[in-house]
């Protein structure tokens, strides 16, 4: 439970991400609003065809990604959330990032939720590693 009582998970895995199971996760009688969100891999990044990619965790992701959780659900209207980002080899269209917020109303589940995926873009410690149709390669992401 975070701070406020609420529920708050998180988790890193190489292992594919499902969004029902995040949704159902922050499953409450009182919520009115559910917002999810899933980051995909994309097939470019600033202009340059990208044709794989892999994500690789600091020990302490798992923790941070907790921490942050909590921080979000310590909102006195969030209800719930649920966060997990993956690590390991990933092709296009993989889903990376999934993150669910259940709030009494819309407009606090979308805040919620976007503040959430911010604060793990900014303080996740997990680089990516990028292959570029031309066979280079960059490190990205790091917090």
């Amino acid at each position: 439970m975070s701070p406020a009582g609420t529920l708050a998970h998180g988790t890193v895995t190489d292992q594919p991400l499902d969004l029902a199971a995040h949704e159902a996760a922050v499953a409450d009688r009182r919520a009115g609003a559910v917002v999810s969100f899933q980051g995909v891999v994309r097939d470019h990044d600033h202009g340059r065809p990208v044709t794989s990619l892999e994500y690789e965790g600091h020990p302490s992701a798992e923790a941070v990604l907790r921490e942050v959780a909590a921080e979000i659900a310590a909102d006195p209207d969030v209800y719930a959330v649920a966060v997990s980002h993956r690590i390991g080899p990933l092709a296009i269209g993989d889903v990376a990032l999934v993150a669910a917020v259940s709030t009494a109303h819309r407009a606090a589940a979308f805040a919620a939720c976007a503040r959430l995926v911010d604060e793990v873009k900014a303080r996740l410690p997990i680089w990516k590693q990028q292959v570029f149709a031309d066979g280079t390669e960059e490190w990205v992401n790091c917090p």
